[in-house]
């Protein structure tokens, strides 16, 4: 599954998503993770209330599943969700890295219904309810 994560450094989530320069790209699975690609952004990036900078966001993002920031406006978050990725917000900033293994970790548990959902992503939904009963 793809990963974003709002970055200023490129180190550590601690960019608010509307603000921030940079989202760097990370494919997860239980086995490990890889760099994709990092998009960068520039111009006025500020709180204005223009909604217009975060298409391309949302665009760069558009196949990721998860996304982490350290803060997320109402309606941006609202946007995300629309685009069916899960927003995470970090309590304070938090190395990218630290996130990434800790993903890992959890891909090779049992990982919790909003995770086996945003697993989902892309793929082919299944309704074979047989196995239900």
């Amino acid at each position: 599954m793809k990963v974003a994560f709002a970055t200023q450094d490129l180190q550590r989530i601690d960019a608010h998503f509307g603000w921030a320069k940079n989202l760097a790209v990370y494919d997860v699975t239980a086995e490990g993770y890889s760099f994709v690609e990092t998009f960068a952004f520039d111009g006025d990036l500020q709180e204005d209330g223009n909604e217009d900078k975060l298409a391309p966001k949302l665009v760069a993002i558009g196949d990721c599943a998860i996304l982490y920031v350290a803060a997320i406006g109402g309606s941006a978050a609202a946007r995300v969700v629309a685009s069916r990725i899960h927003p995470v917000k970090v309590a304070q900033p938090e190395p990218i890295m630290d996130v990434l293994d800790r993903l890992q970790e959890v891909l090779r548990g049992t990982p919790p219904p909003w995770m086996r959902k945003a697993l989902m992503k892309g793929q082919a939904r299944s309704m074979d309810f047989e196995d239900e009963v």
